[in-house]
């Protein structure tokens, strides 16, 4: 597993991306798991670090059974995710990412990600061998993402609370869509939309212990 918190600037995307690594080990019982973060004052969590992290776990990998899970949270806009490690500031695009997780030579991959807008890396990455969530579509953005807050609304739904009960990260999902939903309309958020895509493959080989 690797599990990044790309923008620095804020705290909540630290205890993110640490709060959700955390989670998916217990349920699943990843090993070994790489997470890493930005702060205002620089960090590895950028695009070369996540190059060098996702080839760095497949290298220990077996390419046609493992599975890679990348959790990914962010800002996030239609161009891609907001990279901000002190001074460095960059994009993390689609087309990125779908080269760095190919390059892997990984069959079997998980890549869920919580940004703003995240939907325009579904068509990029999800096939069915790879399984997309994002905390948002296309066109939308996600909320929650203050600063003291240990969650953003989707992490929180999805990691957080649905996540450690349900059997597989389908069943995840529907209770974390549910509740996002939810809490959008009891706050007068438009919809944000979240969205899963691809990995019919995938599904069979990751189911939660009991």
């Amino acid at each position: 597993m690797v599990s990044f918190g790309l923008f620095g600037d804020q705290g909540v995307f630290r205890s993110e991306a640490t709060g959700a690594a955390r989670v998916v080990a217990g349920r699943f019982g990843s090993a070994p798991i790489n997470v890493q973060y930005n702060s205002k004052k620089g960090g590895g969590a950028t695009i070369e670090g996540l190059a060098m992290s996702l080839q760095a776990a497949a290298n220990g990998m077996d390419a046609d059974n493992d599975i890679l899970f990348l959790i990914l949270t962010s800002h996030g806009s239609r161009a891609g995710l907001a990279v901000k490690a002190g001074r460095l500031a960059q994009t993390l695009t689609p087309s990125n990412l779908a080269y760095m997780l190919a390059r892997t030579g990984m069959r079997y991959k998980v890549v869920v990600i919580s940004a703003c807008y995240s939907g325009v890396f579904v068509p990029r990455l999800a096939n069915p061998d790879t399984l997309v969530i994002t905390a948002a579509d296309a066109d939308h953005p996600s909320f929650g993402c203050r600063d003291k807050s240990k969650w953003t609304y989707f992490g929180n739904a999805f990691f957080n609370i649905a996540l450690r009960h349900a059997k597989s990260l389908k069943d995840a999902f529907v209770v974390a869509r549910s509740l996002v939903k939810k809490r959008e309309v009891r706050e007068r958020f438009e919809p944000s939309n979240p969205l899963m895509a691809g990995g019919e493959n995938v599904h069979p080989l990751l189911i939660g212990r009991p």
